[in-house]
């Protein structure tokens, strides 16, 4: 198998297909794309030359390599064109009935010498491998979409596959400008291995009218940085795509979170598949558009939850970095702010972590000084929550323990005046449990803001059963005046970004644990593949462990999902002290400042 790889066939000239042939020819290999639809030849031709064209526009390539590029690049609707190839890369719709039948083909008509590849992201290679006559010489290479931009590209091994096999295609591979990572023969890999469950999962949520596509989908990208949302992708993937990977994973793991949520097949059945149909979760300007048209379900421009409550001023309960960041957003945005902790001193620290922030504001040109001095003089530092008597909005912003923030709104019971708005910022406790500590808790809601809370867009308003309408509508008018976006769900652990993120990790740390991959390429293969902006080991250690581990006892203890129980790696990093760059030592070890 010590070939060149200079001419390689890729047999399948869909939308993945297309894009891979494109890779290769720009990287100067002889490419034969096959396909038995004429029409998808022609548009692969097309697609070839529209993208180039681009590429020439925007400078990345000169019109020669365009040229020749293109004239690398033929095809043809007979699978025997792949004779000459010492690389064939099958990119066939995504059954083993299809797929076992090209290789079996192929056996017939390529060299003893010949790779073949799968590009598959959910069956078994191992299973494909067993159809060929030479199993040795068959392994996955699996792109991602789209295949010229997105740098991943995942070397599957199955137990057959000869390690010549997987160094001749991984060097191709970074000859290509691609980052390689070897991975083992299941369902998924790793990229599609913990990103499939949280698209599963998002559309369970969705299913289950806990809240909206729009809330859902900018929930995660303003809270985790993602590119897009998990129903906007599902769309983007195909959602009958996305629910035969789900079911080949679900029939190795039998962990429910695998298991297809119904509306997948729903969706699936009426032919709704997303973007290539025209429509899925989301209504498209054409099949295969991707400009999102209203439909039925598309909320009303400018319609608001209804009148709300005056709020002038705001109280924040806390000294720690989440408190003076929200008191911070407040204060900017115009607010009286009373900023109270259980000392003076503690308080005065606390304003003067803000008075720190704004000046890096200063120095960096986001903010004048005139602004500066404004904000910090709209913030009033107290040692003790009778400061909140006449506050309209009081936000609580301390340990994310149950009976503490209980006691607390206790105390805001009594201080603040009737018609005053509570919230806490909780991340995962109950909110009604923190209500009922009061005797109002038709004014109690939720505002859990992200940390940073100043850089963070996102604001997730929790609404319980006794939440009164006017309270929902204060809360969302004000996060509009401090410039966040709201989104709307309901009092259950996790709300929508916990509750989709924190198994994904949990699923990534299994993965170590299971010896499947390493933390690196798990990070690299989310980064470069899923376009998330860290890797789950690197945001673990960002988050703290400790933080980890609560949130995922939380969840686990509200679902009752075996498949939500912590990792033990994680309990035992825990338990070991080794919470994350907090403790310089969590998944990785630090530098100690």
């Amino acid at each position: 198998m010590d070939t060149p790889l200079s001419t390689i066939a890729v047999v399948g000239l869909g939308t993945m297909g297309t894009g891979v042939a494109e890779v290769l020819a720009l990287a100067g290999r002889e490419v034969i794309g096959i396909d038995i639809s004429e029409t998808a030849a022609l548009a692969a031709v097309a697609s070839l030359e529209a993208s180039t064209a681009r590429a020439v526009g925007r400078g990345r390539i000169t019109e020669q390599e365009r040229s020749d590029a293109l004239a690398r690049f033929r095809t043809s609707d007979d699978l025997r064109t792949a004779a000459e190839a010492e690389l064939v890369v099958e990119v066939v719709p995504e059954t083993y009935e299809i797929k076992q039948q090209v290789f079996r083909e192929l056996d017939a008509i390529v060299s003893p010498t010949a790779i073949l590849a799968t590009g598959t992201n959910a069956l078994s290679v191992t299973r494909l491998a067993a159809e060929s006559q030479h199993p040795e010489r068959v392994l996955g290479l699996h792109f991602f979409n789209p295949a010229p931009a997105m740098k991943l590209v995942e070397v599957v091994s199955s137990v057959l596959t000869a390690p010549p096999a997987v160094e001749a295609v991984t060097q191709l591979a970074r000859e290509l400008g691609k980052e390689p990572v070897a991975v083992g023969d299941r369902p998924g890999f790793v990229a599609d291995g913990l990103l499939f469950g949280y698209l599963n999962q998002a559309a369970a949520m969705y299913e289950a009218n806990y809240a909206s596509r729009e809330d859902i989908d900018a929930a995660m990208k303003l809270g985790c940085g993602l590119p897009m949302g998990p129903l906007a992708l599902l769309d983007l993937i195909g959602i009958d795509t996305a629910r035969t990977v789900l079911e080949a994973m679900y029939a190795e793991s039998h962990d429910r979170l695998h298991a297809p949520a119904p509306v997948l097949g729903q969706l699936s059945s009426a032919g709704l598949t997303g973007r290539k149909a025209g429509r899925g979760f989301y209504t498209y300007d054409a099949p295969g558009g991707q400009t999102v048209v209203p439909d039925a379900l598309t909320p009303a421009a400018g319609a608001e939850a209804g009148a709300g409550r005056e709020v002038a001023s705001v109280g924040v309960a806390g000294s720690g970095t989440m408190a003076s960041g929200i008191a911070e957003v407040f204060a900017k945005a115009g607010y009286a702010v009373v900023l109270a902790a259980r000392t003076q001193e503690k308080a005065d620290v606390a304003k003067g972590r803000i008075a720190k922030s704004l000046e890096r504001s200063v120095t960096k040109g986001r903010l004048t000084a005139e602004a500066r001095d404004a904000t910090l003089a709209r913030i009033t530092a107290a040692g003790s929550l009778d400061a909140f008597a006449e506050v309209d909005l009081a936000v609580e912003a301390v340990a994310e323990d149950l009976e503490i923030k209980r006691q607390l709104f206790a105390t805001l019971d009594k201080v603040c005046r009737p018609g005053t708005v509570l919230a806490t910022t909780t991340s995962s406790l109950p909110v009604v449990a923190i209500a009922r500590a009061t005797a109002r808790p038709e004014d109690v809601i939720g505002m859990h803001f992200f940390n940073p809370a100043p850089a963070m867009k996102l604001v997730e308003v929790v609404r319980t059963v006794l939440t009164a309408d006017d309270v929902h509508a204060t809360v969302r008018a004000v996060c509009a005046r401090i410039r966040k976006h709201p989104v709307d769900c309901g009092d259950r652990a996790g709300f929508i970004v916990n509750a989709l993120l924190f198994p994904y990790l949990n699923n990534a740390i299994k993965m170590v644990e299971e010896h499947y991959a390493s933390l690196d390429d798990i990070d690299a293969a989310m980064k470069l593949g899923g376009g998330y902006p860290m890797g789950p080991f690197e945001l673990l250690d960002v988050v703290g462990l400790d933080v980890s581990l609560a949130i995922e006892k939380v969840l686990h203890k509200e679902f009752r999902d075996p498949g939500l129980a912590p990792a033990p790696l994680l309990e035992h990093l825990v338990a070991a002290g080794c919470l994350g760059r907090k403790t310089g030592r969590g998944f990785r070890e630090y530098a100690r400042r």
